[in-house]
């Protein structure tokens, strides 16, 4: 994991979790040309949830905001393996779909979702920000605070 990417998330007190492994019929991503697809994550550390619950109600939005982070490095985990370790392969990434484990009165989704999105500015500046979607749902597998995808573009 050497590289500028890696020095900008050393600098940021940040390392990489471990790639967290699929807990259904799935991969954690799929390389396809110069995209890669990153498969659903959550605010997790290996095996350990960090946050669990619904955001608005038992978690704040920066409860909220902190497991998107997470998520996001978690992200940038299954990249570091798509990578085969050299971060700096990816040019930024393009796409994030996110869930935020919510009541159905909830409407701040978009605040909660700017952890990963935040995440990635600072890593990849302000002028590679991905497209995103930020949406509630009434449950998450395992109770998980928040669940992203993404899909990377690769130099």
């Amino acid at each position: 994991m050497s590289g500028s990417i890696a020095a900008k998330l050393k600098a940021m007190g940040l390392e990489l979790p471990p790639a967290p492994p699929p807990v259904a019929t799935y991969v954690g991503f799929v390389a396809t040309g110069k995209l890669v697809h990153v498969a659903g994550v959550g605010p997790t550390w290996g095996s350990d949830i960090r946050y669990r619950g619904k955001v608005g109600q038992s978690l704040s939005i920066e409860d909220g905001y902190a497991a998107a982070r997470l998520t996001g490095l978690n992200l940038l985990a299954h990249m570091n393996t798509a990578c085969d370790g050299e971060l700096d392969r990816i040019a930024r990434c393009v796409k994030v779909l996110s869930l935020t484990n919510a009541g159905p009165d909830f409407t701040e989704a978009h605040r909660v979702a700017n952890g990963v999105t935040d995440l990635f500015a600072e890593l990849f500046g302000a002028d590679a920000v991905p497209s995103r979607s930020a949406t509630t749902a009434p449950s998450l597998p395992f109770d998980i605070a928040f669940e992203a995808d993404a899909v990377f573009l690769l130099h």
